[in-house]
């Protein structure tokens, strides 16, 4: 199949799941979970959990936050490279005009890597916990038109690739 053929389909399949235009409970979870994947609600946690955790939670917040940066460092680098456009649209308006670029999200791209971090770091809840918000911000970020499906599925591909290697990573930078 065609390149232009994928990118088509791909219009297609996440026009069919757009609810941005449609006021309600729906949109407003929508929303909801599509800022909760924003990288400074993120820092801002991890910092916090820097600062007044345990020394389990200090160092998880430590090893996560590192996943994040190198996440950010990452996606970026695709973004720029790639310089796919985002889908047309007024709502998320920051985003598009911080970042013009879709593929690959880096919404997703965080949460799947926090999700995987979570998995190996523990405890079972969050990794739990942030596995099932992982897809969710995904979807949300589709419904709410500011991505592409193909964008969150790349999205979640470097996120758990990065999430694996920061986990294994983070450990020597963490003792700096």
């Amino acid at each position: 199949m065609k390149r232009s053929r994928l990118l088509e389909l791909d219009a297609q399949l996440s026009a069919r799941m757009r609810i941005v235009d449609n006021p309600g409970i729906q949109r407003a979870v929508a929303v909801f979970l599509a800022h909760s994947g924003d990288s400074w609600f993120w820092i801002l946690g991890l910092a916090l959990l820097w600062w007044q955790g345990n020394a389990d939670w200090e160092y998880r917040a430590k090893a996560m936050a590192f996943g994040v940066v190198i996440t950010a460092v990452v996606v970026m680098a695709i973004k720029f490279t790639v310089r796919r456009r985002r889908p047309e649209g007024e709502w998320g308006g920051i985003y598009r005009n911080t970042d013009p670029h879709s593929f690959p999200s880096g919404h997703a791209a965080r949460a799947a890597m926090l999700a995987t971090m979570a998995i190996g770091l523990g405890p079972v809840g969050l990794s739990i916990g942030l596995t099932v918000w992982a897809p969710l911000v995904g979807l949300a970020r589709i419904a709410l038109g500011v991505h592409y499906l193909s964008d969150v599925l790349g999205g979640f591909v470097i996120g758990i690739v990065l999430g694996i290697v920061a986990f294994f990573v983070s450990p020597a930078w963490i003792q700096f």
